[in-house]
Parts: structure tokens; sequence; C-alpha cells
């Protein structure tokens, strides 16, 4: 608390002024363009390497960045992931869901060793909230990436926008991660599957009037990258292939 306490007359000082003059700017009109999925591992801070300001976007963070399928929920929605794709794709109108997974996530390292069922009893779950939501949420990008029984040559597919809609794609091609860094890979394309089973998003998602998106960030480095429905795979954001990513995004997703 008291680093906290510090950081906040830090701010008041420094930044209090320019932030209340954005606040005011749109307080009566806000308009978000998109809403950002991300875990809550402290390490990831959106809105720094997104260098998006007040009023961009909106930001929903949790163990391992999921959102929960639609098959969850029968008769009332009870979780805040579908709660926030109702508030910014139909209250807010947003036309980007952006999900984005990362690099030594310690969600998906659990969920890796939950693939032993002696991790992941009913005992287990009843004891540990987190592996309880990992099982419930996570267990369908598990399955796949076992699936594959660790030949990530092969092509994995997804669907996305509609059930008729699928891509492939290729899990770390260059084998520059560990292997449970391509689970956290997996699970982020997964995501895209999940955001399309909302029947409230059906219609929009039909007319290609709104689009899902997935980055993954490396911790350690920095570099961020975009999934390339094009090139199949997760290509890193830099002066080399910035052109690239945005002539795709304005072909396909604008």
């Amino acid at each position: 608390m008291d680093r906290i306490l510090r950081g906040i007359m830090r701010y008041r000082v420094l930044d209090r002024a320019i932030m209340v003059k954005q606040f005011q700017e749109v307080r009566d009109n806000p308009v978000p363009k998109a809403i950002f999925y991300t875990c809550m591992d402290s390490r990831m801070i959106p809105t720094r390497f997104t260098e998006t300001c007040v009023g961009d976007m909106f930001v929903v963070r949790n163990a391992g960045n999921l959102i929960p399928h639609s098959q969850h929920f029968i008769d009332e929605m009870t979780s805040c992931e579908p709660a926030g794709l109702e508030l910014s794709c139909i209250i807010n109108d947003i036309r980007h869901v952006i999900v984005c997974g990362h690099s030594d996530c310690k969600a998906m390292n659990l969920l890796y060793k939950l693939k032993s069922k002696k991790e992941s009893n009913i005992e287990q779950r009843r004891i540990s909230p987190l592996k309880s939501w990992l099982c419930t949420h996570g267990q369908t990008s598990l399955n796949k990436f076992l699936k594959m029984e660790g030949d990530f040559d092969k092509p994995m597919i997804f669907t996305a926008e509609t059930p008729q809609r699928k891509f492939v794609a290729y899990i770390d091609p260059e084998n520059k991660f560990c292997i449970e860094d391509k689970l956290s890979q997996v699970n982020t394309l997964q995501q895209l599957q999940n955001v399309a089973s909302y029947g409230m998003l059906k219609k929009r998602l039909e007319k290609h009037d709104l689009h899902i998106h997935a980055l993954w960030f490396d911790i350690y480095t920095g570099d961020i990258y975009y999934f390339s429905r094009r090139a199949k795979r997760f290509i890193i954001i830099d002066e080399s292939t910035y052109e690239c990513i945005l002539a795709e995004i304005r072909r396909y997703y604008s």
C-alpha cells in the first residue's frame, strides 16, 4: 500500500491534469473502438503497450484470458466476460474484439499440468478456484493442444466469426517458444471461437460488421504478435511487418 499511495501522489503531480482533460473530452460521448480481453498477469499492461488513451477501449482481464463458451450459460449469463461482450458489442456498438495471450502465463502453465488426472480431479477443483476455472473453461484449448501430440508442423483448424469461416493455424513454426507458450497461443486462438458462440453477436458477425482478432505478447522481449489468417500464424508486429498486417486488416476487417 505504501507503494500504491506514493504512486497516487506522483500521479497527482505528473499525470492528473492530463487525464482530467482526457476525461472531459470523452465524458459526454466516449467512443471506444474495441474490447480487449487479456490476462490478469501483473506484467501485462495493455493500455501501455498499445498506447491507448482514456475512452479508447474496454478491457477485461482474468486468469488465462479466457472467454467462456456460451454452452456454459443455459438459463442466465453469470460471468463478466459475456457481459463485457454485450456492453461493448451490443450497447456500445464497437467493431473489434481482441484477445491477447502472453508468454510465461501462470494460468497456462497450470493448465498444462492439469492434463494429469491427479491434478484435475474433483477434489482438486473443489479446493482450488483457479483449477476449477481452468478445467471448466480451458479444457477445450488443452484438448486441442494435446491432440497435436507434440507435432506442431501439422496445421490446426479453428472457427471464428461463423462455423463456416474456418482458418488454419501453424503454432510456433520456428519452434521459438516452450511447450506451455505453445499452449498459450492455442488457447488464445480458441477464444475467438468462444466469442463467436454467443447468439447476440451472430448477425453482426455474419454481416462482417464485427471482427475478432488475436494478439500474443512475449513478456521477456516486449514483442507483440498478431495472428494473421493470411499467413496462418502469429507474426511479430514490427517495422518490417506493420504495413503488411495493416493491409490485411484494412482488406478483411474494416
